[in-house]
């Protein structure tokens, strides 16, 4: 983070659920990441249901604890399209996910997330594939059992090293131009809206 931006955030509310969603989730809004997850307080839940309603972002609540919520925010046809990629699709049903709808896989991802969270399970590695990353990374995260990794930034990275850099690096600076954004007065519902119609005209084209 530059320090332009570092001192920004520090003359930021970093309460305002806005602003967390800008550090959290800004990946995901400026459309480079299918999705994220997103936690919360507990009583911020409802502000978060209403900045994504009209948005290209929908939302599952995977774990409500005694203060704190976390969500999987995620672009619905982007994760519906990579969860049916075969590989992913392979790894999903080696984990335990046998051609399930989209709802019954987050229903038992949310069980054993929640197991794990308790300390009764052991990590539910189809994380990774919810969230996103790169199914080779999964895989090899899985066979080295977190091991022996090339690099770790947003995730640990086994393959494909200098391209998984410049991807962090695009993370990083998705996030700074969302807090400049917020800070110069945009709302976070404006700068979704924003990324949204741009998205919507690269498809177009």
């Amino acid at each position: 983070m530059s320090q332009e931006v570092f001192e920004i955030v520090q003359g930021m509310n970093l309460k305002d659920i806005r602003i967390q969603m800008a550090l959290q989730c800004a990946p995901l809004i400026t459309g480079i990441k299918i999705s994220n997850l997103l936690i919360v307080q507990n009583n911020n839940v409802d502000q978060v249901k209403k900045i994504l309603k009209d948005s290209n972002i929908s939302y599952y609540v995977l774990l409500i604890r005694e203060k704190k919520t976390t969500l999987l925010l995620y672009k619905s046809s982007q994760l519906l399209k990579y969860l049916s990629d075969r590989r992913v699709k392979g790894l999903l049903m080696r984990l335990g996910y046998q051609d399930m709808e989209i709802t019954q896989m987050f229903e038992l991802f949310k069980t054993r997330y929640a197991a794990y969270m308790d300390g009764s399970k052991s990590f539910p590695h189809e994380m990774g594939l919810f969230l996103g990353y790169p199914v080779e990374d999964v895989e090899g995260f899985i066979e080295n059992e977190g091991r022996n990794y090339l690099y770790t930034g947003y995730w640990k990275v086994y393959e494909n090293l200098s391209k998984k850099v410049k991807l962090f690096k695009q993370f990083e600076i998705a996030k700074e131009t969302l807090i400049q954004m917020v800070a110069y007065g945009l709302s976070i519902e404006d700068v979704i809206d924003i990324y949204s119609d741009n998205e919507q005209l690269e498809a177009a084209v």
